[in-house]
């Protein structure tokens, strides 16, 4: 194995770099343009759009960059256990290997298992840059476990970059640890800066030796959290802020946490859907409280977009995921499985693979750039929402009936914004339920004009396009950015001369006119 200690304990250089970014604590969370990969700051950020010190943490950062997560893997480390809050979305007793959820994990692992995982995945997935503790409790309620962890593998990894997720009840008693770690990220979940919101959110919290209820909890809870915030950007630390959407409790409110969280220095604000199945016997579950709507949850992200740049590609993964965001390998590295691994960690080899992955991400810059070039001098007012089916490295290149999820964009004149992503049932299954699936998908996806696939079969196809969705298969394994542009331009070329009339598309509105050809 051979393993290159870099960082040494709290080394001294970790704080020197956090001096070199006190920047970042200066761009108060600024907005994001909608052209194709370029951005002031934030998720879309380009090379020129950010000071070179904070572009080196967020380029291969998948959660941090929006470009970063087609190409880039992260890894969760399962070593944090107990927690000091409540929220009555989490239940972390329960665990299914197929479920994406915040807090599940399947095995927990000591610091010294950790970084025998981390480096079995780092040799094994070449692209895995990050690796962030994030359960399945609270990493600074399990302080010890938590930055012995960070330790163990800034020694033996140090091309790895450290990232946490914490409920920031303890953050501010840990930032100078956090800096001295070399944590060059962390990411505080902000539900409420409103007491009254927070005690329907949170039962209970445990503070200083003391367990607090309601409103005194709540109050606590976001003054410790704002605290923490203000402390981490000022020493320069990327902090990324996620916040539950929870219809008609936080999502009005969430308008008022952005300009807070905006205040007071969050590079980045990631708003996410609650998860509220009952099987998975959480409080809101259980009391059959919804979850917002994928067209809620994007008119929220796109109100709050307005104060600060938002993170839109998040997948809420689980506390021991491992893999591109959108997927996880986390059974191919159990405790088990790392013991039969001969593993063989070179950091020239992984070099020399990210090497590779950024001229891949360039010719797709490039790409794109030439085919926006195309779509300039026209106008219209026209917008519109696409899906697309990708397996990842930012290519259409996943069958329509394979799909677990589809990718949606909007498209302008200005180019290509990603907005989100749906979740769906896939659809082949042997011809089981598949009429069902179907529509279901459909439902899904009811406010995209088109849906990209590699490839679709000829009744998907045909019961798409009579639901107004137009199936597009002829970019099959090209840039998603590049064919979405290109078809764009078709497609405002059809509405000139008249082949086809748009009309806004939602719950209650299809496309008129001609029937709209397969190509």
């Amino acid at each position: 194995m051979n393993a290159v200690v870099g960082r040494g304990k709290y080394a001294k250089a970790a704080v020197d770099a956090s001096k070199m970014l006190q920047p970042a604590a200066m761009h108060k969370g600024c907005r994001s343009s909608s052209s194709i990969g370029q951005a002031s700051c934030g998720s879309r950020a380009g090379q020129g759009d950010l000071p070179t010190a904070i572009w080196e943490k967020v380029k291969n950062h998948p959660c941090y960059s929006e470009q970063a997560h087609h190409h880039y893997a992260r890894m969760h480390v399962a070593v944090a256990p107990a927690c000091n809050i409540q929220c009555n979305y989490c239940n972390r007793k329960y665990d299914c290997a197929n479920e994406s959820r915040p807090g599940v994990v399947s095995e927990k692992l000591t610091p010294e298992q950790a970084v025998k995982k981390a480096l079995a995945v780092a040799a094994t997935i070449p692209q895995m840059t990050v690796l962030g503790i994030a359960g399945p409790g609270d990493p600074l309620a399990n302080p010890e476990k938590t930055f012995k962890t960070f330790e163990l593998v800034a020694k033996a990894a140090p091309d790895i970059k450290l990232c946490l997720s914490t409920n920031g009840l303890s953050l501010p008693d840990y930032v100078d640890v956090i800096a001295r770690s070399g944590i060059d990220h962390v990411t505080i979940t902000i539900n409420m800066i409103d007491p009254e919101i927070g005690a329907k959110i949170y039962p209970w919290i445990f503070f200083n030796h003391r367990r607090y209820t309601g409103i005194d909890a709540a109050r606590i809870l976001t003054d410790r959290q704002l605290q923490g915030l203000q402390m981490l950007s000022e020493r320069g630390i990327l902090c990324k802020v996620n916040s539950v959407m929870i219809p008609q409790i936080n999502d009005h409110h969430l308008v008022e946490v952005n300009k807070a969280v905006k205040s007071r220095g969050a590079f980045l604000h990631n708003i996410m859907p609650l998860i509220s199945a009952p099987e998975y016997g959480t409080v809101f579950g259980l009391n059959g409280q919804r979850g917002p709507t994928a067209q809620e949850l994007k008119a929220l992200q796109d109100a709050c977009e307005g104060e600060m740049n938002m993170m839109r590609h998040c997948r809420q993964c689980r506390a021991d995921a491992v893999g591109l965001l959108g997927e996880d390998r986390s059974a191919e590295f159990t405790t088990d499985e790392v013991i039969k691994m001969d593993v063989e960690y070179d950091l020239e080899i992984r070099k020399a693979y990210q090497d590779r992955v950024e001229d891949e991400r360039a010719a797709k810059a490039a790409a794109s750039k030439e085919e926006l070039g195309r779509l300039a001098g026209k106008t219209s007012e026209i917008s519109l929402l696409v899906a697309v089916a990708t397996k990842g490295s930012g290519l259409i290149n996943e069958h329509f009936g394979h799909a677990k999820e589809f990718q949606v964009y909007e498209l302008s004149t200005s180019g290509t914004k990603f907005v989100g992503h749906r979740r769906v049932d896939v659809y082949c299954q042997g011809g089981y339920d598949e009429d069902d699936r179907l529509s279901t998908i459909i439902r899904g996806i009811n406010d995209c004009h088109a849906v990209f696939v590699a490839k679709i079969g000829g009744s998907p196809k045909s019961n798409l396009i009579k639901a107004g969705i137009e199936p597009v298969d002829q970019y099959a394994h090209d840039f998603i950015d590049k064919s979405a542009v290109a078809w764009f331009r078709s497609y405002l070329d059809r509405v000139k001369s008249g082949e086809i009339q748009h009309v806004k598309r939602g719950d209650a509105s299809i496309r008129q006119g001609a029937p709209i050809s397969a190509a």
